[in-house]
Parts: C-alpha cells; structure tokens; sequence
C-alpha cells in the first residue's frame, strides 16, 4: 500500500488532465457512432491519447488503413526515444516489462525522470503502479466520455474541435518551454508549402515525413548551438 499511496500522490496531477481530454474523446467517439466498449477498449489498448484523437476523424472520413498506421507512428515516434533511456530498468522488471513498454506516455515519461523514491519503497513496484495509475485515469476519463455522450444527449456540435485544441495547448506549452524555435518555423514552412501544393486530403503524411527528414538532417548543428552536444 505504500507504493500505492506513493503513486497516486505522484500522478494526481495527471488524473485530471486525463480526465478531461479522455472525456472529449468519448464524446467524439460516441458522435462518431462508436459504443461505450469500444471507446473503453480503446482507451485501455491503444492508450495514446493525441492519437486516438485524430483517429476520430481520420476513421469517420474513410481515411485508408496504411494512411492512419502511418499517421500513428510518426505520432508516437517519440516514445521510441522515451523508451531507450528505460530499456535496462524495464528488463529488470520481468513480467512487468510489457506492460511498462505500453505505457511509457509523455505524462507517464516526465513523472518517472523526475520522481524521487523514498527509501522504504520498493522502486519497480512503485513505477508500475504509477504507470498502471495513469492508464486507468484515460480508460476512465474514456469510459465516462463515452457515457456522457451516448446516454445524455445534448448538442455536441463543436466538440471535433476537442482534437484541434489539445493540440494547440501543447505547441504553445513547447514554445514556451524550448529555447530553440526552429522545430516550429520547420513545420510551419513545410505545412504550408505542402498544403499549397497537395491539398488538405493529402498534404499530412509529406508534411510529417518532410519535418522529420529535416530535423534530423539539423538535430546535431542545433545542439551543438544549444550547448547540448558533451565534451
């Protein structure tokens, strides 16, 4: 109980930012047409929340299988970086380590980098427990997204928009927090000049692979600049 008690206090404040964006996405899921266990088997499958998201609308509009597993991984793309700092603790962790590798999100990934164990605690126990902890804030973030939307009707005109937002509040967060800007001019120019040039149905996925491509062509000017690069 006292690895418990240690990662419900460490995760509170996750509990209510999945509260929230997870009940927009049951909404969306059930103005989408999708039922309660749907939306709550996502939620505890998938458990990417930006990217079950924009899977709302990408799926309602007919978008293809490959288009949206493609759209999924450079999403999530970072989590794979996330996942090379852990790899050794994760092994160390047996059954958990599956489990462990689902649940690496950002929110998930910030608290374990920064999280200081008492000394009475047992370690691997506790980092599960919080991993299982924020997993569940989504799937019941979901599930009462879901209901709320199946069983009491109201006018969710709008509610789309959800998607748009969340994603907003983050780059205004990562402008705030990164020094370096390039990252954004980067997306920017390359959004707006494939927007132009293939539409709104298809400029996404060249727009992502192009940012990607670029960033890395720069990633090591860039920390050398930033002072990141050790002696």
């Amino acid at each position: 109980m006292k690895e418990l008690r240690f990662a419900i206090r460490n995760t509170i404040p996750i509990f209510f930012t999945y509260l929230f964006i997870g009940i927009a996405f049951g909404i969306l899921m059930s103005d989408a047409g999708y039922g309660v266990m749907l939306s709550t088997a996502s939620a505890f499958f998938i458990f990417a929340g930006s990217m079950q998201l924009v899977m709302v609308p990408m799926m309602t509009s007919g978008v293809s299988l490959f288009s949206l597993a493609l759209m999924s991984f450079f999403i999530n793309a970072r989590h794979i970086f996330y996942g090379i700092g852990f790899i050794e603790k994760f092994r160390g962790m047996g059954w958990r380590y599956p489990y462990m590798v689902l649940t690496l999100t950002d929110e998930t990934y910030s608290v374990l980098c920064s999280v200081k164990y008492d000394k009475d605690l047992d370690e691997d126990r506790a980092a599960f427990l919080i991993a299982m902890a924020d997993h569940l804030y989504w799937v019941f973030g979901c599930f009462i997204g879901a209901c709320v939307g199946r069983y009491l009707p109201f006018d969710m005109r709008g509610i789309e928009f959800s998607a748009t937002a969340f994603f907003l509040v983050v780059v205004i967060n990562q402008w705030h927090q990164y020094h370096s800007k390039l990252p954004f001019f980067i997306a920017a120019v390359c959004t707006m000049v494939f927007y132009l040039l293939l539409g709104k149905d298809f400029f996404l996925i060249p727009t992502l692979v192009t940012c990607l491509a670029v960033m890395i062509f720069l990633r090591k000017p860039v920390e050398q600049k930033e002072g990141f690069v050790d002696e």
